[in-house]
């Protein structure tokens, strides 16, 4: 029988907050956003209830000068449900993020449907400080950090794939503060080093450092990270960041991320990255290099599990029009370390991108043409090239 006085309860627990804070999306704190919110009448608890799905068509054609299709690629990219809030006070937050969709779940790595993508708790110090135990994004590159919904592109860059941190479980620390007009942020993280979602770690642990400079203040609504410049800065914003990490003894071939090792190697990443936004144009930037002491293990047969090396640039630059339309485009080289020459390619990517954003990052249509190049030769007679293409519709709340 239905319950009239259930049905208003959760009416009055779970309202749709329209009237809501315009505020990015992060990974590396809870926030308050569009979505189904809940307050305790005491106000020591909070929860901010979300979802998100990216659906998605796409295709690569067999070489460059012949247009057959080689690969299909139609499925639901990326389903999330996510929860911020605080408990017993706003100092005490947390923030948990499943995903749904297999290709959301690393399984073709590691064989397991990894649905926990965030599950952290928050100690806010103060304003400026606050720590995070956990698992959750490392303080990597920013379009890494960037969440999957503030993108631009459908996909994150080759150079992002192949070299970037990822989600591992520990203890992170955040400093924020001014001189003057200037922002920096110091990020920090003691890690296990081998991923999210791990039954069992090893005694090697990574280290992660990262500072970042935003010489003319804040960007809008925290649009320095965010893709593009919905907000159009009245005045020309920039942030600049470096960061450094050194994983112990991993057993993934790309740090917390990849298929296993046969032994522990030791990697160390160096990360570089920019972004500036003014008036609807958006640049951004970032250089990655990581080396290990030796990418080569071996099991007891001879069989061969390597640890990926070497470093990559990607830039990409946008203009946003009045009526919502984005136009964008990217170029990402990447390189495999001379000791990796013979087994992996050099590749490069020209991609123009064509986005209508309908509420902003929330829901839009995106549409991406690509032109995939092996080792430098970007002829269309280069049967190892070829054409790719991917329409996707993201919409959440």
């Amino acid at each position: 029988m239905f319950n009239k006085s259930l049905f208003f309860v959760f009416l009055l627990n779970f309202a749709i907050v329209l009237t809501c804070k315009s505020q990015t999306e992060s990974d590396e704190r809870p926030v308050e956003f569009e979505g189904i919110q809940y307050q305790s009448k005491d106000s020591l608890f909070y929860m901010n209830f979300r979802f998100r799905m990216q659906n998605r068509v796409g295709f690569s054609t067999v070489s460059a000068d012949k247009f057959g299709i080689n690969e299909w690629d139609a499925r639901v990219r990326r389903l999330r449900l996510r929860g911020d809030g605080y408990i017993l006070g706003e100092k005490l937050g947390y923030s948990v993020q499943l995903s749904f969709s297999k290709g959301d779940q690393d399984f073709e790595n590691t064989g397991v449907a990894n649905i926990v993508r965030d599950a952290v708790i928050f100690y806010n110090f103060s304003d400026n400080f606050y720590v995070a135990f956990g698992q959750n994004k490392l303080p990597g590159n920013r379009q890494r950090v960037n969440s999957s919904g503030q993108l631009q592109f459908a996909e994150r860059s080759i150079v992002n794939a192949a070299l970037t941190l990822d989600r591992d479980f520990g203890l992170k620390a955040y400093y924020s503060n001014k001189i003057g007009q200037t922002v920096y942020h110091l990020k920090g993280a003691v890690s296990t080093g081998e991923g999210r979602s791990v039954n069992t770690t090893d005694k090697g642990l990574a280290y992660t450092t990262r500072a970042e400079w935003l010489p003319f203040g804040n960007f809008t609504n925290g649009g320095d990270y965010s893709e593009g410049d919905l907000e159009r800065e009245e005045k020309i914003k920039l942030s600049l960041a470096a960061g450094y990490s050194f994983n112990k003894s991993t057993t993934n071939t790309g740090g917390q991320l990849g298929r296993d090792l046969y032994s522990g190697v030791d990697m160390s990443t160096f990360i570089a990255d920019a972004i500036v936004k003014y008036q609807g144009f958006a640049y951004a930037m970032e250089y990655i290099s990581r080396k290990t002491d030796d990418p080569f293990t071996y099991d007891n047969t001879g069989d061969l599990s390597y640890a990926y090396e070497g470093e990559g640039i990607n830039q990409q630059a946008s203009y946003i029009f009045k009526n919502d339309i984005e136009t964008a485009i990217r170029y990402s080289i990447l390189n495999p370390s001379e000791r990796l020459s013979l087994l992996e390619d050099r590749k490069e990517v020209i991609e123009l991108g064509l986005t209508k954003y309908l509420r902003g990052h929330r829901v839009k249509a995106q549409l991406n043409i690509s032109y995939n190049t092996i080792d430098g030769d970007y002829s269309l007679q280069n049967d190892r090239n070829f054409w790719g293409a991917v329409f996707q519709i993201e919409l959440g709340i």
